[in-house]
């Protein structure tokens, strides 16, 4: 057994087995296949809404462009979801898109703008990155320009686009349920699963620091 199972083993003694059992269903409909990046985001409540929602529809990752807005946040717009979404901070637009790309993914502008697919249409099968711009300005040219595909909200009103928290949600929504519908295999590796079940398990224990201290201990 090496460390990190001898770890979650270890911590898994401090919370109920229901607890345990809720985290692993929980892990069980997360996915990386999509992820989100939000370019500097002007109101806080904003991002942590969109963070939000990454966790209600089972988005692992979400990544913050803070060129000229800093990501603050916000508790009582995340309802705790910042607890369970991995949150990674770039200072550079560009930054964000080559380290995304070389993950694998494809860059993804949602913009009501462009010729791009309707959300309906979107082709779920690539590993995409999911671009939502700030508040009134909207993507970047850095995001537009190399951006591989675009997609956009079909709308019939006057008003030619939504708060961007409320996009995010529909469009998390939309493409998590078709995700799920599919063959693609979306789920987290077993390697990604165990990683994040031991920070979660890491986060349910109470005054986990003493208990680390205690296991190095035991285990030097």
């Amino acid at each position: 057994m090496d460390t990190n199972s001898k770890l979650l083993n270890y911590l898994s003694a401090f919370i109920t087995e229901e607890r345990l059992n809720q985290l692993e269903r929980v892990l069980e409909q997360r996915t990386k296949h999509f992820t989100v990046a939000l370019e500097n985001i002007y109101q806080p409540h904003n991002s942590n809404a969109v963070i939000r929602s990454c966790d209600c529809f089972g988005i692992q990752d979400c990544h913050v462009i803070e060129s000229f807005n800093e990501f603050k946040t916000s508790k009582q717009v995340s309802k705790g979801a910042i607890k369970w979404v991995d949150v990674y901070k770039y200072d550079h637009t560009t930054q964000a898109i080559d380290s995304l790309k070389s993950k694998g993914y494809q860059i993804v502008a949602t913009t009501p703008h462009t010729s791009g697919f309707d959300l309906q249409d979107f082709d779920i099968s690539k590993p995409s990155a999911l671009f939502f711009g700030a508040e009134k300005k909207g993507l970047s040219e850095d995001v537009l320009q190399k951006a591989d595909s675009y997609i956009k909200i079909p709308m019939v009103g006057h008003t030619e686009s939504l708060n961007i928290s409320v996009s995010a949600a529909i469009v998390l929504q939309h493409l998590s349920q078709e995700l799920r519908k599919s063959t693609i295999d979306w789920r987290l590796s077993d390697k990604q699963f165990e990683q994040i079940r031991l920070e979660w398990v890491k986060k349910s224990v109470a005054r986990v620091e003493a208990h680390l201290r205690q296991f190095e201990q035991l285990h030097s």
